[in-house]
């Protein structure tokens, strides 16, 4: 499984939501901006549905014998 170059894309998503994350959660506790705060968080969940889009279409190819 680690050898296969989708494993990584899905991967590097994970980090990418993780670090939106961070950055969202980061802009709420600095009592800063609302409207931007709200707007990282929709980017998370952007990410995060990409993420999981990829990682289900990774389990998907895997099952059906696909490389």
């Amino acid at each position: 499984m680690a050898n296969d170059p989708f494993f990584y894309v899905i991967i590097g998503a994970c980090l990418i939501v993780g670090a939106i994350l961070i950055w969202g959660v980061s802009l709420f506790g600095s009592g800063g901006d609302n409207k931007k705060s709200n707007k990282v968080m929709q980017y998370r969940i952007a990410a995060q549905f990409v993420a999981v889009v990829l990682i289900v279409g990774f389990a998907y190819f895997r099952s059906t014998g696909g490389n």
